[in-house]
């Protein structure tokens, strides 16, 4: 049905490392990579912008069952290198109270750039991510499908964050907005919903304008550096896949899995409409975006827009619909289960609608203040964030 697209699956996840005492975020990257215990940097591991980040990334995986094998193999590397220390590690998009004037930055070429190009931007980005990777092959006719693909799944994504949030404090705060994280990283230049293309070729006419004006650096093979290009979804430069990033991290790994079958459930119903001569509309960059701040406000508890027939629906209604969508290729996937548990998702809430709630019940106890409560959050992120393993 899919042709020779492969519909691979990867993901990369960047965990918080956090101190099981004072449950602030720990700098702990450089220390671990300069260590006597580290003989060799396990498979999938590299340090981020902060020294409290610690980001893993899958091997490729032919099938959501091995991606679950993969995400537990991740997570327990992460917390066997923090627990060698004394710490912990934490699945959420923003840390409950840790400020990001008090983190260490990494040394290196990579992260003296950004912050030379970025300033204070870069310096608040203190935000963790879950990219999830498609696999669509090599080759220009490949390449020029994935970009019909992308054109299209862009009216899918503010869905996807609501499913994954998981940031709603900043700071010590309760934000009011589901993924604060969204906030935070659009302040960085090229990233949000993308604009369409109508070809692969014009997609690489844009990032050769960006480095010819000093954008983007050279890269390798003498092509500028499109992995500078931070939006929601984009082609991988380097890997052949269709980039998901829209995604804040998910605290429990069932809901990981359920957003990554889903995100490929979707790819395949578009790819087998293509095949049918048919598609599904390709909306403007500007109505996305409206559906993407509902997202950021409400999560799944809220309304979207239905372009479609430009009314406003419940989440849970319209997730419903796409289930329904994707129903007819998931037996071919092998991702039923795995995409059902979206239902559960609607039904319990996000890692974000969690953390409120203990945040709330936490308060309610007697003689628990702010803080304490706040700590209850960081307490229930780090149990969930390795349950199961």
């Amino acid at each position: 049905m899919f042709k020779d697209i492969p519909l691979t699956l990867g993901i990369e996840e960047e965990y918080q490392i956090v101190h099981p005492v004072t449950r602030d975020l720990h700098s702990y990257m450089s220390q671990y990579l300069a260590g006597d215990h580290r003989v060799m940097t396990p498979s999938g591991l590299k340090p981020e912008l902060m020294e409290s980040q610690l980001e893993m990334s899958s091997h490729i995986c032919n099938n959501i069952s091995e991606l679950r094998d993969e995400i537990s193999r991740m997570r327990e590397i992460a917390l066997d290198i923090a627990k060698k220390d004394g710490l912990i590690i934490v699945a959420a998009s923003t840390h409950p109270f840790a400020k990001w004037s008090d983190q260490n930055i990494m040394q290196g070429d990579r992260y003296s750039k950004l912050l030379d190009d970025f300033r204070s931007v870069a310096q608040q980005l203190l935000v963790f991510g879950m990219h999830i990777h498609v696999g669509f092959g090599k080759g220009r006719k490949n390449q020029d499908i994935m970009i019909e693909i992308m054109n299209q799944m862009r009216y899918f994504l503010p869905h996807i964050l609501a499913l994954s949030s998981s940031s709603p404090f900043w700071q010590g705060r309760n934000t009011g907005l589901m993924s604060y994280r969204s906030v935070v990283f659009e302040m960085m230049p090229r990233s949000g919903i993308p604009p369409s293309f109508q070809s692969h070729g014009e997609y690489e006419q844009y990032v050769d304008i960006l480095g010819q004006v000093g954008s983007l650096d050279q890269g390798d093979n003498n092509k500028y550096d499109a992995t500078k290009i931070w939006w929601d979804i984009r082609p991988h430069p380097i890997f052949g896949t269709l980039e998901i990033r829209i995604a804040d991290i998910c605290t429990d790994i069932n809901d990981t899995i359920a957003i990554a079958a889903l995100i490929q459930a979707i790819v395949a119903t578009l790819l087998k409409l293509r095949s049918n001569n048919q598609s599904w509309r390709t909306y403007r960059q500007y109505h996305i975006t409206e559906n993407k701040w509902r997202a950021v406000r409400y999560g799944t508890q809220g309304k979207l827009i239905d372009f479609g027939i430009g009314q406003q629906v419940a989440f849970s209604r319209l997730v419903q619909e796409i289930l329904e969508i994707v129903d007819p290729v998931l037996d071919e996937l092998n991702s039923r289960k795995e995409v059902q548990h979206i239902q559960q998702i609607v039904q319990q809430g996000t890692s974000a609608k969690q953390q409120i709630d203990v945040y709330e019940q936490a308060l309610k106890q007697n003689n628990t203040n702010h803080n304490a409560a706040l700590y209850s959050v960081v307490d229930y992120l780090a149990n969930k964030t390795v349950s199961g393993l």
